[in-house]
């Protein structure tokens, strides 16, 4: 059952997608088409999932998942996996790939593989008050107050100096 990102609770389930690179709006329109044909029939054990997304910056999908009424299942996940894969596929974008680094570089969003983000840091090229994007988050509240901090405050602050 789809739903307004913002009506989901603060405690909702957060998976985030970044692509590797900027999306045009042509390619957000469809991302957006997809990602709510996709909520509109997910399930999990026959129950439909309470969710809804947004798409930030023209480079992040985030999903999340109410899982007061129902939580998702392995099935479940393997479906939103394949439907993320399907994105991939369709736009020639890639998705899923985590060992990848998105941080402003001024006021522009720069996306770098992990090794080309630790050299970055030990040439000091990013800092630690760097504003570095942690995907890891867990629940819409983390998503909402820290998903983009400093590098400083993340898991990539294992990488400065």
């Amino acid at each position: 059952m789809l739903t307004d990102f913002e009506n989901l609770p603060d405690d909702s389930r957060i998976w985030i997608y970044q692509s590797n690179r900027k999306l045009t709006d042509v390619e957000v329109d469809f991302m957006t088409k997809e990602a709510k044909a996709f909520l509109e029939q997910w399930t999990a054990h026959g129950a439909h999932l309470e969710a809804g997304f947004e798409i930030r910056y023209h480079r992040f999908l985030v999903i999340g998942l109410n899982q007061t009424n129902a939580s998702a299942s392995g099935c479940s996940i393997d479906a939103s996996v394949h439907f993320i894969q399907a994105l991939e596929k369709a736009m020639g974008v890639d998705l899923l790939d985590k060992m990848n680094v998105t941080f402003y570089n001024g006021e522009f969003i720069a996306h770098k593989s992990l090794q080309d983000f630790r050299t970055m840091a030990k040439n000091k090229a990013v800092s630690p008050n760097t504003v570095v994007f942690n995907n890891l988050v867990n629940t819409k509240e983390e998503y909402l107050n820290h998903w983009e901090v400093p590098a400083k405050d993340s898991w990539h602050s294992r990488f400065l100096a």
